[in-house]
This record gives structure tokens, C-alpha cells and sequence, in this order.
């Protein structure tokens, strides 16, 4: 059991004490009002406890195919998603350790053996209150009242009660005739009528649902004492609109009191609960009662719709997104076969001298179909090449800083040969390598769709391009022989670069940077620039941009400042990265959030050579 699992627990904890703050605050704007609408707005803040947000998020989900959302979501909301899930892990590959050496609890299995406990013993607790209190009214005696709920009696100092939720009794103890005067008994009764009409046990009892499953969260208890503060003073209130008199009434609640035993259970509400002193005090008090106005209502309406329509709008603009990431995952797979291996493969560990693949390994489309692979790269590289996916600066830092992958993992290089049955695609290749990974290091991943910060690469100027960014059909042709290396590196070079399609190509001259590619996609390049600009962020492509490519930007890489002892950058009138970006190519970066999907490592194993 991972500790990010409690990731969505704290958030839905955050969010639920987030959302009984606002509710807390509308009960001050209407404390001069009816007590009952204050008793259903913390009814409301309890509820949210048992209702988590991402339930309604779902529910947007269904209904996003009918929207076409941006793929990434403005800044400005990372505020909100900081706000609102504080506690999720941000979205790094998530790594577990290949074999836990020693079987021991993990800090959420000895947090929820503490909850268990903590909820038997609560519902323990409740179900003992509530045998006893049946057991007393079962053997409580008829008593013949014109009341619309059935009237019990018994010789017991427990006060008056309405016990029951869907088939509810009013129970009161004998002599409560002769020690109340006949109109102090009719308030008090009409009290307790009051709560049947109300339908206070059934509220009651949700509440303490609440309280038996959060009974760890001590907001879940205050919530139930301003509820029952709430309560009894919307039964004063109606029972002093009903015509009883003030004093009357306030003197038959402190008999009662006197005379009787408080009821042990919310979900069985008698006369003489809350603070007592405060209620008294209310109801001798002649402070008029305000219906709610027109604008308090409006602000009522307004806090219910954001409640369930801001929820909902997440779904409806992060499930496209997600789900077409997720369906774009595997369509290459598909569409290349299947599952497939070599026929014949050999992984060795190599300290030698660096030897360059046969061809790219990268997300490109560049490649000569054949049946060799030969390639000498660390094994993030063959990971990245098998799954068509790539891995940010960050997310590369992040993992092997904070990881449990073991430490050869970023320290080890191994040279694979390999031989397919016969001439393969690129993407063929790759489906080879993820069953040679799963065979020979025993590599067992998944992915997952997480939302995270990212950089959103955008046109500078709508509807505009720069000069060194055209459509592939407008510059020369993929079967065009290859320019000698002389001439393209000219500064009036008029030959294409880079030579081939499909590669993102790169030259460096000390801090001089020269990159670019012919016929790929504006994915693909948002992609390579995400190492191009040694930014922290992925790029996602937010253009609008469609079909072939071809691009070529020149510029002056600024001093790493994480590497001691770079020399620094000379003064020449050069451009930085993000000035070429914008006046070569016509495009700019903006901080942003979007679901991605993240490969996640299972399981790793360092493989037998042969």
C-alpha cells in the first residue's frame, strides 16, 4: 500500500473542511434569520463529508464528449488546484520498490487499523445507547393522546423523546402530568411534535454516520453541536409561533430539565438539548425572526449551483483529455500488431567507448525498416524508445533522486543486439523491446493520467508563424538527396536542414545551439523543446497547428547554473532561447496545468547477461 494513496483521502478531507469554512460563514449572514435554514446548511457541510468532489468530477467526465476543451487549463487554476488538493502527488513517475526487503505495516495499513478501531468501538457505542432506549419504549404502556404520532409511557427519568426514524413515537415518562402544568406540557409536547414534523431523528442519524466514519476530524463534531444548537432553536421557534407563551414555555423546558435525564442519542431529540442557559435566553428575548430576503436567497442559490457546476466543469474539461491521451497511448500499439519479439537478442552491461544506435531512438518517425537493433544507452533510454514516451528533466531528476529504482538503474549501460524474424517498422521494433525488457529485466509498468504543470506552447501572434517555421509541403521534399555537411553548415547555407526527415536534429558550437527538423509535428517539437530549452516543465502543444512541419532556430544557450564551473556565456548579439522561439518561429511559452499521462515503473531487475 503505497502513502500516496492518502493523497485523495487528505484532499477529500481538505476539500470537505473547505466546503463546511463556506457554509460556516452563509450561517453568519443569516444568524437573524430562521434557525432551520442555519440547521440545513450544517446538514449540508455534514453531507459533504460522505460525498467526495471527484464524484461529481466523474460525473462531468460523462458528459465531456459533448465539449471540445483546450488540451491544457490556464495558470491561473494551478492557484485553485493548490487550494483544493494540496495533498496529491504532483505528477512524477510514480516508482515502487522492486522487492520490499522485510514485510512490515506500512504507515496507511497502521492508519487504518487506528480508524477501525476507533469506528467499532464508536458504533459500538451508538448501537448499546439505542438497544436501551428500545428496550424502554417497547415496554412503555399506550398512551391515549390526539396526537399524529403514536404516545408511549413508562416509569423511567429519561425527558421527552421522539424515538424512531421511519415509524416514530413520542416517549414520556410517567408523572410528567402532574409535575408540568397543563400549558407547560402542551409547549413542551408541541416541541417534540416539532421534531417529527422536521424529520430530525433522520437528519440526526446521518449525522452521526458522519461522526462514526470521521470520528478522527474534530470538525465533524463541532458541525454537530452547532446542528443541534440549530435545531432546537428552530422547535422554540416555531413553538413560540404556534402561540405558546414565552415564559410558560421557557419554565415547562427548565422543569423538564430539573425533573429528567437528558436523552443519550442526537437521533433521539428531546426537549432540553443545546445550551440550555443560551436557549432560555433566546426565548425570553422578544427578537424578531426575519424571513429570508431576496438577495440572501439568490446568494443561497448561487452557493448551490457553484457547489455541484464547479466540480462538474473540471470533468467536463479534464476526461477528454484524459481519455484521449489514453486512446492515443495505444493506437500506435495497435495499429503496429501487437505484442511481438526478436527473434534472437543480446543485453550485456558496456563500460566501453559510446557506440551510436542504427537508427534514432526517439519518438520520430525516422527509420529504414529492417531486422537489426543495435543500440548502447542506459536503460531509461530503451524505456522511453519501447513506450513512446519521454520523460521531462524534471521527472528524469525526480526519479532517480527520490525513487526506489536500485542505483545501477542510472548508473548502468547496456548494449542490445537484436535480430527481428524479418524487416520491421519502427514502432514494430518497439513492441519488440517492451517484451525484451519484461523478459530479460523483468520491467513491469503502467500509466496513469495526472494532472501537473506544464509550459503550453502557443502562436505569438494569432494565426501567424515566424520565418523559420513553414509547412513541410512548402519546403524541399523528403526524397531530396542529402545536402553535404559543408554546405549546410555555411551561413548561407540554402540546403535543408537537417539532411533527413523525421529527426530532431541538433548542433552546438561552444553556446552557439542550432536545431531543427523536417517533416515532424508540432508535438514532436514541443516535446524537443522541453530539452532544448532545459526547461523544468513538459511542453504541450496548444498551436492549433496541423500536419508536416519544418523549423529551424539558432541561438545562444544561457550558462546552466547547476553545472559549477561552466564557463560563462560571451557577449555577443545573439538571442537567448525564448527570443528565438518567438522571432524565428512565431511561438511563445505560458505556464499552465494539463492531464498527461505518466509511465509508472512496478518493477525492475538487473538481468543476466548473455
Amino acid at each position: 500500500m503505497n502513502p500516496t494513496c492518502l493523497g485523495p483521502i487528505g484532499d477529500h478531507l481538505w476539500q470537505s473542511t473547505l466546503f463546511a469554512g463556506a457554509a460556516g460563514l452563509l450561517t453568519l449572514t443569516l444568524r437573524t434569520n430562521r434557525a432551520r435554514v442555519r440547521y440545513w446548511l450544517w446538514l449540508t457541510a455534514s453531507c459533504k463529508f460522505l460525498v467526495p468532489l471527484s464524484l461529481l468530477v466523474a460525473l462531468g467526465g460523462q458528459i465531456a464528449w459533448r465539449t471540445a476543451p483546450p488540451k491544457v487549463r490556464p495558470e491561473s487554476s494551478m492557484a485553485m488546484e493548490k487550494v483544493s488538493q494540496p495533498f496529491t502527488a504532483s505528477a512524477l513517475p510514480v516508482l515502487s520498490p522492486p522487492s520490499p526487503p522485510v514485510a512490515r505495516p506500512s504507515l496507511p495499513t497502521l492508519l487504518a487499523v487506528i480508524w477501525a478501531c476507533g469506528f467499532a468501538g464508536l458504533a459500538l457505542s451508538w448501537w448499546i445507547r439505542w438497544r436501551r432506549i428500545f428496550a424502554t419504549v417497547r415496554r412503555a404502556r399506550p398512551v391515549p393522546l390526539a396526537l399524529p404520532i403514536p404516545v408511549r409511557s413508562s416509569a423511567t427519568l429519561g425527558e421527552p423523546g421522539v424515538f424512531g426514524i421511519f415509524r416514530p413515537v413520542l416517549w414520556l415518562p410517567d408523572g410528567i402530568f402532574e409535575r408540568l402544568t397543563p400549558a407547560q406540557l402542551q409547549a413542551v409536547i408541541a416541541h417534540e411534535l416539532c421534531h417529527f414534523r422536521y424529520r430530525d431523528n433522520l437528519t440526526a442519524a446521518i449525522q452521526m454516520s458522519v461522526e462514526t466514519v470521521f470520528w478522527f476530524h474534530p470538525l465533524v463534531w463541532w458541525i454537530g453541536k452547532r446542528m443541534v444548537a440549530a435545531r432546537e432553536r428552530a422547535c422554540d421557534e416555531e413553538v413560540l409561533r404556534l402561540g405558546s407563551a414565552r415564559q410558560v414555555y421557557a419554565e415547562g423546558i427548565l422543569n423538564v430539565c430539573k425533573l429528567y435525564v437528558e436523552s443519550p442519542l442526537v437521533c433521539v431529540p428531546g426537549a432540553t438539548g443545546a445550551n440550555l442557559k443560551r436557549r432560555i435566553e433566546a426565548i425570553l428575548a422578544e427578537r424578531p425572526v426575519l424571513r429570508v430576503n431576496l438577495a440572501k436567497r439568490v446568494m443561497l442559490g448561487a452557493a448551490a449551483v457553484a457547489a455541484v457546476a464547479l466540480p462538474i466543469a473540471i470533468g467536463v474539461i479534464h476526461e477528454p483529455m484524459i481519455r484521449a491521451q489514453s486512446q492515443a497511448g495505444s493506437d500506435w500499439q495497435a495499429a503496429a500488431g501487437g505484442k511481438m519479439a526478436f527473434e534472437v537478442a543480446s543485453v550485456k552491461l558496456d563500460n566501453g567507448p559510446f557506440r551510436p544506435p542504427n537508427f534514432p531512438l526517439d519518438n520520430g518517425n525516422a527509420f529504414t525498416p529492417g531486422d537489426r537493433f543495435s543500440a548502447d544507452f542506459p536503460l531509461l533510454t530503451y524505456i522511453q524508445f519501447a513506450y513512446k514516451f519521454h520523460f521531462s528533466r524534471q521527472q528524469r531528476e525526480s526519479m532517480m533522486e527520490h525513487s526506489h529504482l536500485p542505483k545501477w538503474f542510472g548508473s548502468d549501460r547496456y548494449a542490445i543486439e537484436a535480430k527481428a524474424a524479418s524487416r520491421a517498422t519502427k514502432d514494430q521494433m518497439r513492441l519488440m523491446m517492451e517484451s525484451l525488457l519484461a523478459e530479460r529485466f523483468h520491467l513491469a509498468v503502467h500509466f496513469e493520467t495526472q494532472d501537473t504543470p506544464v509550459m503550453a506552447l502557443m502562436l505569438a501572434k494569432p494565426g501567424k508563424t515566424g520565418p523559420k517555421l513553414r509547412p513541410h509541403s512548402e519546403g524541399p521534399a523528403c526524397e531530396d538527396p542529402a545536402v553535404p555537411a559543408p554546405r549546410r553548415a555555411a551561413a548561407d547555407a540554402a540546403g535543408p536542414f537537417p539532411e533527413r526527415c523525421y529527426v530532431q536534429e541538433l548542433s552546438m558550437n561552444g553556446h552557439h545551439l542550432h536545431a531543427g527538423s523536417r517533416n515532424t509535428t508540432m508535438d514532436q517539437l514541443a516535446e524537443a523543446l522541453s530539452g532544448l530549452g532545459r526547461l523544468d516543465r513538459p511542453v504541450v502543444d496548444q498551436t492549433g497547428l496541423s500536419g508536416g512541419i519544418d523549423y529551424e532556430m539558432q541561438w545562444m544557450q544561457e550558462p546552466n547554473p547547476t553545472a559549477p564551473g561552466e564557463p560563462a556565456t560571451p557577449s555577443e548579439p545573439e538571442p537567448t532561447f525564448l527570443q528565438a522561439l518567438r522571432e524565428q518561429l512565431g511561438l511563445k511559452l505560458e505556464p499552465a496545468r494539463a492531464a498527461l499521462r505518466v509511465l509508472v515503473i512496478d518493477h525492475i531487475e538487473r538481468p543476466s547477461e548473455n
